[in-house]
């Protein structure tokens, strides 16, 4: 098989399976577990081939013609574009994915709408691939597009709660505001560029580059930001990430691991030389990482559920990769990517074990957890393999693609060159350091709070609950490997990125391995005090002090959406509601009446009497000779 045909194969395979578990599923329930799990490993082994064969050197193309255009110079074409980005991703897609659809088969396996559920997976899984692999940028924008509509349906696989229903809405509705100007930057990218291939686009963008290269580069590059935003959870448009929590576990960890979030971060780091012809959108990139940083890292310490915990953390995260891009370095950017979807899989999917071990429904309550230790062990060793990445303590997988991001950030402040404005490092470099410090003071939080709870601090009874079975401990285990030697390979990595350089100064490596730890320190003295005080036993109040009631409710930006955006427009939609029926149903139902009663008068008139018509007539006469007679007399 050729590298051609197996990466053809890869989307198309749980692509395929999507089709059949939605054809057979309910006819043929005993066939859904195999059709969700095998054509995902199929495709994983077949992208790992295709990452083999590629091997970092010269990028694999291949194209055809899909559908004109009315221009002959901007046709769309399904083309492919493997180079060692592309192939890198696709392995983290098609392993998360995987492992996300064998957990699931003992995460819901009482689930009476598993078929459905498995079947949207593999079709979230084959778009995110089409992102990955495809040379198109209408073509990605099928697959952007297939990501969300199935987003809405998986996050609210449990509508009949009100929080599901409530959060798959609110996902589909704030990242479809970011995919309007997304699209036009899109067709205004391939209009200057005249093209809508993204290999075609950078290579006549060439390097080092320029403003001149575009006509209007900042404001292409800023519609493509917006839809970037929403779709990686970016401020202003990241508040939907949390409330996706409604949604099952599994689908948790493919969203903020390896799809949907993964996107947006994908497709700048493959249209980068676009975002870099604009010094301007540079610093907007950085400040917009920046502020999701510190905003997230702050939220995620003051809140008690562990998946929100770990969603605000997604969030950080991805901050930390659009400040590399923002410095113009997306070997790093992408390093991250993958050591991230790695160990917040792994994270989330040992949350769901959790979840199932204490008995709390879709809720994982750090205050209403007790004796998981104890009745967990996988979740809570490789959960603190996956936490000790998150916070980036060496050896971990985090610290070496954390430093990467702060090395570029200094080198961007301190040797500015090909264009990336200074300011632009100083801003992700400072605030990648403080987030650094706040990221391992809330993983050490959540592990402390979650995990140990001091003898006697609470005397509550523990609920039996049925432990989680093998297919959900297994990936577990499977995952924390990556999560612990994914980082050992950066000296490898390089050579897929065309020899980038990863590598922070020895200060600024030391500064952030030392604002870790003190994060650490301090949330385990916090923890200490809280629980040597008898209260709660949660550091985050203590920590953030006033400010922890302004982060636990997401520093109040969905109530200031509410108030600047729902309200106007409900109040707005109230008024129309009120003309209509005021104004334009009394118009249509005066226009519809005024006929039927005039209608009906003259029906009434029309007895079908000849004498009454007689009668009429003379009367009328009577009367027009009496008006006659009148006028004559006056004149």
């Amino acid at each position: 098989m050729n590298t051609t045909t197996a990466a053809v194969l890869v989307p198309l395979l749980p692509l395929a399976a999507a089709a059949a578990i939605l054809l057979t599923g309910r006819r043929a329930p005993g066939f859904v577990r195999p059709l969700a799990v095998l054509p995902t490993l199929a495709a994983a082994a077949l992208a790992v081939f295709v990452a083999a064969r590629q091997g970092g050197e010269e990028p694999i193309a291949a194209a055809t013609r899909l559908a004109p255009t009315g221009n002959d110079q901007l046709p769309i074409e399904l083309a492919l574009h493997l180079d060692g980005f592309a192939v890198l991703v696709a392995v983290l897609v098609t392993v998360v994915a995987s492992c996300v659809q064998v957990y699931s088969t003992g995460y819901l396996r009482n689930d009476a709408r598993y078929p459905s559920y498995a079947a949207l997976v593999s079709l979230f899984t084959a778009a995110m691939l089409l992102v990955v692999y495809t040379d198109d940028l209408v073509v990605l924008l099928v697959g952007w597009e297939v990501m969300g509509i199935c987003s809405y349906f998986l996050v609210g696989h449990y509508w009949e709660t009100p929080a599901a229903r409530a959060a798959s809405l609110k996902a589909f509705l704030v990242t479809k505001l970011g995919d309007v100007p997304f699209l036009i930057g899109i067709l205004a990218l391939a209009s200057e560029a005249g093209t809508f291939r993204i290999s075609g686009i950078v290579a006549r963008l060439g390097s080092p580059l320029s403003p001149a290269d575009l006509d209007h580069p900042t404001l292409i590059a800023l519609l493509l930001l917006a839809g970037v935003a929403g779709k990686s959870a970016q401020v202003p448009l990241h508040t939907w990430l949390p409330g996706a929590m409604a949604g099952p576990t599994p689908v948790s960890a493919l969203i903020h691991a390896a799809t949907m979030v993964a996107a947006g971060v994908y497709f700048v780091a493959r249209l980068l030389p676009v975002f870099a012809a604009s010094a301007a959108a540079l610093v907007v990139l950085a400040a917009v990482a920046a502020l999701t940083m510190l905003g997230s890292a702050l939220a995620a310490l003051a809140q008690d559920d562990v998946k929100r915990v770990l969603a605000y953390s997604t969030i950080g995260q991805l901050g930390f990769m659009t400040g590399a891009l923002a410095v113009a370095d997306r070997e790093a950017a992408v390093f991250h990517l993958i050591t991230h979807g790695a160990f917040k899989a792994l994270l989330f999917l040992a949350a769901g074990v959790l979840i199932a071990t204490a008995g709390t429904g879709s809720l994982a309550a750090m205050s209403r957890m007790r004796g998981l230790k104890q009745r967990a062990p996988d979740a809570y060793w490789t959960m603190t393999v996956g936490l000790l990445a998150l916070a980036a303590i060496p050896p971990f997988s985090g610290f070496f693609s954390k430093e990467a991001v702060l090395g570029a950030a200094e080198h961007a402040a301190l040797d500015p060159a090909h264009g990336i404005p200074a300011a632009a490092g100083w801003t992700v470099l400072v605030a990648g350091l403080a987030t650094a410090l706040l990221t391992a003071a809330y993983a050490a939080r959540l592990w402390l709070v979650a995990f140990h709870d001091p003898v006697g601090a609470r005397t509550e009874p523990v609920p039996p609950h049925e432990p989680a079975g093998p297919a959900m401990t297994s990936v577990l285990w499977l995952l924390a490997v990556p999560a612990l030697l994914l980082g050992v390979a950066y000296r490898v990595l390089p050579d897929w990125f065309d020899g980038g350089d990863l590598a922070p100064t020895l200060t600024t490596s030391v500064l952030a391995t030392c604002a870790a730890l003190i994060g650490g320190v301090v949330a385990y003295a916090g923890w200490r005090r809280a629980y040597e005080s008898d209260g709660p036993i949660d550091p985050g109040p203590g920590l953030l002090g006033p400010l922890h009631r302004h982060a636990a409710a997401g520093f109040h930006l969905d109530a200031a959406y509410a108030a600047a955006f729902v309200r106007p427009t409900r109040a707005a939609a109230r008024l129309v509601r009120f003309l209509d029926r005021a104004v334009v149903d009394t118009y249509v139902r005066g226009a519809a009446g005024t006929p039927g009663l005039l209608g009906t008068l003259t029906r009434r008139a029309q007895t079908g009497n000849v004498q009454t018509y007689l009668s009429a007539l003379v009367a009328g006469a009577l009367v027009l000779a009496v008006a006659a007679v009148l006028v004559a007399a006056g004149e």
